[in-house]
Protein backbone atom coordinates (compact mmCIF):
# COMPACT_ATOMS: atom_id res chain seq x y z
CA UNK A 1 0.00 0.00 0.00
CA UNK A 2 1.72 3.45 -1.12
CA UNK A 3 0.40 6.94 -0.82
CA UNK A 4 0.81 9.25 2.22
CA UNK A 5 -1.31 7.99 5.20
CA UNK A 6 -1.27 11.03 8.05
CA UNK A 7 -2.64 10.66 11.37
CA UNK A 8 -2.93 8.61 14.62
CA UNK A 9 -3.22 5.08 14.60
CA UNK A 10 -4.37 3.43 18.22
CA UNK A 11 -3.24 0.26 19.06
CA UNK A 12 -3.34 -2.08 22.17
CA UNK A 13 -0.15 -3.54 22.16
CA UNK A 14 0.24 -7.07 23.41
CA UNK A 15 3.06 -8.63 25.98
CA UNK A 16 6.05 -9.73 24.73
CA UNK A 17 6.55 -6.59 22.33
CA UNK A 18 8.43 -3.33 22.56
CA UNK A 19 6.57 -0.06 21.27
CA UNK A 20 9.46 -0.31 18.32
CA UNK A 21 8.02 -3.55 17.24
CA UNK A 22 4.73 -2.28 16.90
CA UNK A 23 6.43 0.83 14.96
CA UNK A 24 8.20 -1.65 12.76
CA UNK A 25 5.08 -3.72 12.12
CA UNK A 26 3.00 -0.96 10.74
CA UNK A 27 5.67 0.54 8.47
CA UNK A 28 6.01 -2.86 7.04
CA UNK A 29 2.20 -3.44 6.43
CA UNK A 30 0.96 0.18 5.56
CA UNK A 31 4.62 0.64 3.44
CA UNK A 32 4.97 3.77 5.12
CA UNK A 33 8.38 5.25 6.30
CA UNK A 34 7.40 8.20 9.07
CA UNK A 35 5.91 6.21 12.05
CA UNK A 36 6.27 7.35 15.52
CA UNK A 37 4.81 6.27 18.96
CA UNK A 38 3.69 8.44 22.21
CA UNK A 39 4.76 7.40 25.23
CA UNK A 40 6.99 3.57 25.47
CA UNK A 41 5.56 0.40 26.82
CA UNK A 42 7.72 -1.93 28.27
CA UNK A 43 7.19 -5.51 26.86
CA UNK A 44 5.43 -6.82 30.20
CA UNK A 45 2.94 -4.18 29.29
CA UNK A 46 -0.05 -3.95 27.46
CA UNK A 47 -2.51 -1.45 25.82
CA UNK A 48 -2.89 1.48 24.44
CA UNK A 49 -0.23 2.91 22.08
CA UNK A 50 -0.74 5.85 19.96
CA UNK A 51 1.22 5.79 16.72
CA UNK A 52 1.53 8.86 14.71
CA UNK A 53 1.57 8.61 11.13
CA UNK A 54 3.04 10.98 8.31
CA UNK A 55 2.52 14.71 9.41
CA UNK A 56 1.00 13.32 12.39
CA UNK A 57 4.81 12.36 13.78
CA UNK A 58 4.26 16.66 13.74
CA UNK A 59 1.75 16.48 17.09
CA UNK A 60 3.84 13.29 18.85
CA UNK A 61 4.81 15.74 21.62
CA UNK A 62 1.72 17.51 21.62
CA UNK A 63 0.23 13.69 22.29
CA UNK A 64 2.59 12.50 24.71
CA UNK A 65 2.27 15.20 27.04
CA UNK A 66 -0.89 14.44 27.89
CA UNK A 67 -1.85 12.07 30.76
CA UNK A 68 -2.63 8.79 31.13
CA UNK A 69 -4.63 5.88 32.96
CA UNK A 70 -3.01 2.53 33.91
CA UNK A 71 -4.55 -0.51 35.67
CA UNK A 72 -1.46 -3.10 36.90
CA UNK A 73 -0.81 -5.72 39.93
CA UNK A 74 1.82 -5.08 42.56
CA UNK A 75 3.55 -7.91 44.17
CA UNK A 76 4.31 -7.13 47.97
CA UNK A 77 7.68 -8.59 49.59
CA UNK A 78 10.10 -8.56 46.50
CA UNK A 79 12.21 -5.73 44.69
CA UNK A 80 13.80 -6.25 42.14
CA UNK A 81 16.32 -4.32 40.19
CA UNK A 82 14.07 -3.10 37.17
CA UNK A 83 11.09 -2.39 39.65
CA UNK A 84 9.13 -5.02 37.82
CA UNK A 85 8.73 -8.94 37.13
CA UNK A 86 11.60 -8.53 34.42
CA UNK A 87 14.39 -7.73 36.68
CA UNK A 88 16.82 -9.85 39.13
CA UNK A 89 15.82 -10.13 42.76
CA UNK A 90 17.56 -7.57 44.69
CA UNK A 91 15.38 -8.69 48.48
CA UNK A 92 13.02 -10.12 49.52
CA UNK A 93 10.97 -9.75 52.80
CA UNK A 94 7.99 -11.14 55.12
CA UNK A 95 4.79 -9.48 54.03
CA UNK A 96 2.82 -8.52 57.30
CA UNK A 97 -0.85 -8.43 57.66
CA UNK A 98 -1.78 -5.78 56.04
CA UNK A 99 -5.62 -4.24 56.46
CA UNK A 100 -7.31 -2.00 54.07
CA UNK A 101 -6.49 0.92 55.66
CA UNK A 102 -3.17 0.43 55.82
CA UNK A 103 -2.47 -0.07 52.31
CA UNK A 104 -4.92 2.54 51.39
CA UNK A 105 -2.40 5.30 53.43
CA UNK A 106 0.52 3.99 51.64
CA UNK A 107 -1.29 4.63 48.25
CA UNK A 108 -2.37 8.17 49.74
CA UNK A 109 1.14 8.99 50.05
CA UNK A 110 1.88 9.07 46.17
CA UNK A 111 -1.52 11.66 45.13
CA UNK A 112 -1.41 14.77 44.18
CA UNK A 113 2.21 16.34 43.00
CA UNK A 114 5.14 14.48 44.65
CA UNK A 115 8.67 13.89 43.27
CA UNK A 116 9.58 10.16 41.69
CA UNK A 117 13.31 9.21 41.13
CA UNK A 118 13.35 7.65 37.48
CA UNK A 119 14.69 3.67 37.66
CA UNK A 120 17.97 3.13 36.14
CA UNK A 121 16.56 0.88 33.58
CA UNK A 122 14.52 3.55 32.19
CA UNK A 123 14.94 5.96 28.61
CA UNK A 124 16.34 8.98 30.00
CA UNK A 125 19.73 10.12 29.06
CA UNK A 126 22.70 9.97 30.97
CA UNK A 127 25.60 11.87 28.75
CA UNK A 128 23.66 10.90 25.99
CA UNK A 129 23.53 7.24 26.63
CA UNK A 130 20.05 5.69 27.88
CA UNK A 131 20.34 4.61 31.88
CA UNK A 132 19.36 1.07 30.57
CA UNK A 133 22.64 0.31 28.55
CA UNK A 134 24.44 1.81 31.99
CA UNK A 135 22.25 -0.54 34.24
CA UNK A 136 23.45 -3.12 31.91
CA UNK A 137 26.50 -2.53 32.76
CA UNK A 138 25.99 -3.09 36.03
CA UNK A 139 26.24 0.91 36.53
CA UNK A 140 24.40 2.92 39.31
CA UNK A 141 24.26 6.71 38.69
CA UNK A 142 22.29 9.62 40.20
CA UNK A 143 18.69 10.24 38.59
CA UNK A 144 17.38 13.53 39.51
CA UNK A 145 13.68 13.37 40.92
CA UNK A 146 10.84 14.28 38.62
CA UNK A 147 7.50 16.33 39.65
CA UNK A 148 4.78 13.85 38.93
CA UNK A 149 0.62 14.26 39.74
CA UNK A 150 -1.86 11.62 40.46
CA UNK A 151 -5.06 12.60 39.96
CA UNK A 152 -7.08 9.89 41.37
CA UNK A 153 -6.33 6.12 42.31
CA UNK A 154 -8.98 3.03 43.23
CA UNK A 155 -7.23 -0.05 44.74
CA UNK A 156 -9.09 -2.95 42.85
CA UNK A 157 -8.17 -5.72 44.85
CA UNK A 158 -6.43 -7.13 47.97
CA UNK A 159 -4.70 -11.10 47.96
CA UNK A 160 -1.78 -10.48 49.65
CA UNK A 161 0.93 -10.20 48.48
CA UNK A 162 -0.98 -8.88 45.23
CA UNK A 163 -2.74 -5.72 44.93
CA UNK A 164 -4.55 -4.45 41.87
CA UNK A 165 -5.08 -1.02 41.21
CA UNK A 166 -6.01 2.36 38.63
CA UNK A 167 -4.12 5.06 38.37
CA UNK A 168 -4.24 7.99 36.50
CA UNK A 169 -1.03 10.78 36.17
CA UNK A 170 0.98 13.09 34.53
CA UNK A 171 3.20 12.60 31.82
CA UNK A 172 6.62 11.12 32.61
CA UNK A 173 5.00 8.97 35.40
CA UNK A 174 6.91 5.67 36.31
CA UNK A 175 4.32 3.06 37.44
CA UNK A 176 7.10 0.53 38.31
CA UNK A 177 8.53 3.38 40.72
CA UNK A 178 5.53 3.46 41.74
CA UNK A 179 4.42 0.01 42.83
CA UNK A 180 8.28 -0.05 44.57
CA UNK A 181 7.72 2.68 46.56
CA UNK A 182 4.42 1.58 47.67
CA UNK A 183 5.91 -1.51 48.34
CA UNK A 184 8.68 0.30 50.26
CA UNK A 185 5.77 2.35 52.12
CA UNK A 186 4.37 -0.54 53.27
CA UNK A 187 7.64 -1.65 54.44
CA UNK A 188 7.86 -4.67 52.84
CA UNK A 189 8.70 -4.13 49.06
CA UNK A 190 7.36 -4.91 46.01
CA UNK A 191 7.39 -4.65 42.63
CA UNK A 192 5.18 -4.18 39.48
CA UNK A 193 3.98 -7.45 38.07
CA UNK A 194 1.63 -6.60 35.70
CA UNK A 195 0.47 -3.42 33.64
CA UNK A 196 -1.70 -2.33 31.00
CA UNK A 197 -2.34 1.04 29.48
CA UNK A 198 -6.13 2.37 29.57
CA UNK A 199 -6.47 5.69 28.41
CA UNK A 200 -4.40 8.66 26.78
CA UNK A 201 -5.97 11.54 27.21
CA UNK A 202 -9.32 11.46 25.24
CA UNK A 203 -7.93 8.42 23.50
CA UNK A 204 -9.45 4.60 25.09
CA UNK A 205 -7.90 1.20 24.61
CA UNK A 206 -11.39 -0.14 24.15
CA UNK A 207 -11.46 1.85 20.21
CA UNK A 208 -7.83 0.83 19.72
CA UNK A 209 -6.67 -2.15 17.29
CA UNK A 210 -5.16 -5.02 18.46
CA UNK A 211 -2.00 -6.27 17.37
CA UNK A 212 -3.04 -9.53 15.95
CA UNK A 213 -5.80 -7.60 13.76
CA UNK A 214 -2.43 -5.41 12.83
CA UNK A 215 -0.49 -8.84 11.39
CA UNK A 216 -3.79 -10.12 10.06
CA UNK A 217 -6.18 -7.51 8.36
CA UNK A 218 -5.80 -6.26 4.76
CA UNK A 219 -3.73 -2.77 5.05
CA UNK A 220 -7.07 -0.74 3.67
CA UNK A 221 -9.02 -2.14 6.98
CA UNK A 222 -6.02 -0.90 8.55
CA UNK A 223 -5.91 2.18 7.02
CA UNK A 224 -9.41 2.72 7.43
CA UNK A 225 -9.05 2.72 11.12
CA UNK A 226 -6.48 5.79 11.39
CA UNK A 227 -7.76 8.72 13.03
CA UNK A 228 -6.69 11.57 10.30
CA UNK A 229 -5.35 14.82 11.97
CA UNK A 230 -8.81 16.75 11.99
CA UNK A 231 -10.88 14.49 13.82
CA UNK A 232 -7.58 13.76 16.56
CA UNK A 233 -7.61 17.85 16.99
CA UNK A 234 -11.79 17.44 17.59
CA UNK A 235 -11.17 14.42 20.46
CA UNK A 236 -8.18 16.61 21.68
CA UNK A 237 -10.81 19.34 22.07
CA UNK A 238 -8.28 21.52 20.30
Amino acid sequence: MTGELDGVLLVDKAAGMTSHDVVALVRKRLQLKKVGHCGTLDPIATGLLLLTLGRGTKIQDLLMAEDKEYSGTIVLGVTTSSQDREGEITETRDVPVLSEEQIRAAFEKFRGDFYQVPPMVSAIKRGGVPLYKLARQGKTVEREPRLVHVYRYSIDRISLPEIDFTVHSSKGFYVRTYAHDIGEALGCGGHLAALRRTKSGRFDVAHALPVNELTNLPPQEISARILSLPQVSRMRGA
